[in-house]
C-alpha cells in the first residue's frame, strides 16, 4: 500500500523478528503465548452495527423478499448481525434507480468540480469516523484494528481524495483531421455500473472502483461481499451525508450466483466491475457477453513469486517474504505466496523463515500487537487445512505450524513449508490463507521460466543489491506489478492489475478512469477555415 504502510508495518514486524532471535526457549515461549492469547476472552468491538438493510435510491430499506441472512464474527463463529439478503429484483430496484440518477438526475449533470467537492467532503467524513469504520470492518473481516485504523482506513480517504482531484481534469481533444473538419473527442461517462468487490479487503476494494466511477460521473449498483456487508453500508450512509444525490450509489448486500449473477447479466448495466476468483471471474465476463456485451475489468487470483536472490541480506529478505506472504492473514491476491530462494542461501532462509513464523503474534485482532487474526469464515478455514494437508502429502517439509489456532474461531497457525516442487497444489493453487511455501532455485534462467509457469500473472517480489539483476527481472517477469525491494506497496496513483488469468484491466491511478470513460470523436464540417 503507501509508503505509510510499508514502513509503519515492516517496522512493527522488524522489530518481532529482531526480538525472536533468541534461544529455542525464547520462541516456544511466545509461541505458547501466542496460543494462550487466541484462548482469552473475546474482546467486545468498540462499535455498533447501525445498518443492515440495502441502500437504494438514498435511503435504507427492506430486501423485496424480506430475507435475510447472518454475518458472522470470525474470531468466535457467532452471529454478528441479520443483514437484508439483496436477490434479483433488488439489483432490478438499484438498477432502476441508478438509470433514473444517470439519465434524469444531477449527477453527470453537476460540474466536475462540484462532484469533486463532494468526494472531499466524503473523505473528510471517513477521517472523521475512522475508528467506528475501521472496528466494523476489523469485526466482520477478522484483520488487526491497528491495520485496519491505521493503514485501511486511511487509504480509503487517500482513493477518495485522489480521484476527487481528478473529477475536473477529464476532458477530451481536439485533433488535426484530413480536409476542412474540426475533429474533437468527448470522453463521456459511461453510463451506469455494477461493482461487485470482495470480503478480504472490502473497503480498499469499493475505494478502488466507487472512486474513478464517480469521479467520471457514472452511477453505480455496487454488490458487497455476503461475508462481509457491514462497512460498506456506513460508508454509504457518509456518502449521502456528504451530498451524493440518491440513486448514485445502490448498495445490495447478498450472494454471488443471486444478486451477483443479476448485476452481470442485467442488460441495463453498462459496465461491470468484479474482484475476486478466476473461477468465478470466468462466470460473470460470460454472463456480461451473453447479456448485452458490457464492459468488463477483473481483478483475480495470483500465485505471485517473491524471488531472493543470492545477494540478498537474508535477515531483511525473511523480513519482507513474510510480510509479503502473511499479511492480511494471508488472504491477498498478490500475496507472496511462491518464495524463490537461491540455492546459496536456500537453508539459512529456511531457519529463519521458520523462526519469524513461530514468533508471529496471532490472536484477537482488537487486541493491541496481534499480527494475524482469523480466517474470514469457516469455508475458507477448512479450505486453507485441506491444502496445508495436501503440502504434507506430496511430500514438502513441514517447518512450522500446519494446524489451527486455539480452540474456537477460525485462526490458523503460520504455516512454512520447504523443499516444496513446482507440481505440487501448495506450488499451483491460490491458497489464500497463512501458508508460505518455500522452493530452491540455481540461476536467473531457472527461476524466471519457473515464475512465468503459471496460470496467474498479478505480481512478483525480487530481492536483490544488484541493479542488472532488478532490471533483468522486471522485465522478465510476466506480471502486472513488480515490487523491488519492498512488496504491496498500493498508492493511489499506481495501477494495479493481472496478466494471463489474473485479470482484465487496471485499477487505481489514472489509469482506471479509462473503465469508466467512452470516448466519442465529433467532426464538423467548417467552410473557408483560416487554418486547420
Amino acid at each position: 500500500m503507501a509508503s505509510r504502510r510499508v514502513s509503519s508495518l515492516l517496522s512493527r514486524s522488524l522489530v518481532s523478528s529482531l526480538r525472536g532471535k533468541g534461544p529455542l526457549v525464547n520462541r516456544g515461549a511466545r509461541r505458547h503465548s501466542n496460543l494462550a492469547s487466541a484462548l482469552e476472552d473475546t474482546i467486545s468491538p468498540p462499535v455498533k452495527v447501525q445498518h443492515t438493510q440495502l441502500l437504494l435510491n438514498g435511503k435504507f430499506v427492506d430486501s423485496a423478499s424480506g430475507k435475510t441472512f447472518p454475518t458472522l464474527d470470525p474470531r468466535t463463529g457467532e452471529v454478528i448481525a441479520q443483514v437484508a439478503e439483496g436477490d434479483v429484483e433488488d439489483v432490478n430496484r438499484a438498477v432502476v434507480a441508478a438509470r433514473k440518477a444517470f439519465d434524469q438526475g444531477p449527477w453527470p449533470r453537476m460540474t466536475a468540480y462540484e462532484r469533486s467537492k463532494i468526494l472531499f467532503r466524503f473523505a473528510d467524513l471517513i477521517e472523521k469516523h475512522n475508528d467506528e469504520i475501521a472496528a466494523l470492518e476489523t469485526w466482520d473481516n477478522g484483520k488487526p484494528y491497528e491495520q485496519s485504523a491505521k493503514i485501511e482506513v486511511p487509504m480509503l480517504a487517500r482513493v477518495f481524495r485522489y480521484y476527487a482531484g481528478w473529477a475536473d481534469k477529464i476532458h477530451g481533444m481536439t485533433v488535426p483531421g484530413d480536409g476542412s473538419h474540426h475533429v474533437q473527442t468527448l470522453h463521456e461517462p459511461i453510463g451506469v455500473a455494477g461493482q461487485i468487490i470482495p470480503w478480504n479487503f472490502p473497503l480498499l476494494m469499493l475505494s478502488w472502483k466507487l472512486g474513478p466511477a464517480l469521479a467520471c460521473g457514472n452511477t453505480v449498483v455496487l454488490k458487497t461481499a455476503e461475508q462481509t456487508p457491514l462497512s460498506a453500508l456506513l460508508v454509504g450512509r457518509l456518502l449521502h451525508e456528504a451530498g451524493l444525490p440518491e440513486g448514485v450509489v445502490n448498495i445490495v448486500s447478498g450472494f454471488g450466483p443471486t444478486a451477483g449473477a443479476a448485476i452481470a447479466s442485467h442488460m441495463d448495466i453498462d459496465k461491470v466491475a468484479f474482484t475476486g476468483s478466476t473461477d468465478v471471474g470466468k462466470i460473470v465476463l460470460e454472463l456480461a457477453s451473453k447479456s448485452n456485451l458490457k464492459a468488463v475489468t477483473l481483478e483475480l487470483g495470483g500465485k505471485s513469486p517473491f524471488i531472493v536472490c543470492e545477494d540478498a541480506d537474508v535477515d531483511q529478505a525473511v523480513e519482507l517474504a513474510h510480510f509479503a506472504l502473511f499479511f492480511n492473514q494471508g488472504q491477498c491476491c498478490c500475496a507472496g505466496s511462491r518464495t524463490f530462494v537461491h540455492e546459496r542461501v536456500y537453508d539459512e532462509f529456511v531457519e529463519k523463515a521458520k523462526a519469524r513464523a513461530i514468533n508471529r503474534a496471532v490472536g484477537d485482532p482488537f487486541k493491541s500487537g496481534i499480527e494475524q487474526g482469523p480466517q474470514v469464515d469457516s469455508e475458507q478455514f477448512e479450505k486453507i487445512l485441506k491444502y496445508i494437508r495436501h503440502g504434507v502429502d506430496s511430500g514438502a517439509t513441514l517447518q512450522a505450524g500446519g494446524d489451527r489456532h486455539g480452540s474456537k474461531g477460525y485462526y490458523i497457525q503460520p504455516t512454512v513449508f520447504s523443499d516444496v516442487k513446482d507440481d505440487m497444489l501448495i506450488a499451483k493453487d491460490e491458497i489464500f490463507g497463512p501458508v508460505q511455501t518455500i522452493l530452491k532455485f540455481k540461476d536467473l534462467d531457472e527461476v524466471i521460466a519457473r515464475a512465468n509457469n503459471s496460470r496467474y500473472g498479478l505480481a512478483a517480489g525480487v530481492f536483490t543489491q544488484n541493479l542488472d539483476t532488478a532490471n533483468r527481472l522486471m522485465r522478465a517477469l510476466r506480471v502486472g506489478s513488480v515490487w523491488i525491494n519492498c512488496f504491496d506497496v498500493f498508492d493511489a496513483t499506481i495501477p494495479f492489475g493481472g496478466y494471463k488469468m489474473s485479470g482484465i484491466g487496471r485499477e487505481k491511478g489514472i489509469y482506471s478512469l479509462n473503465n469508466y470513460l467512452q470516448v466519442k470523436a465529433v467532426v464538423t464540417s467548417i467552410k473557408n477555415p483560416a487554418w486547420l
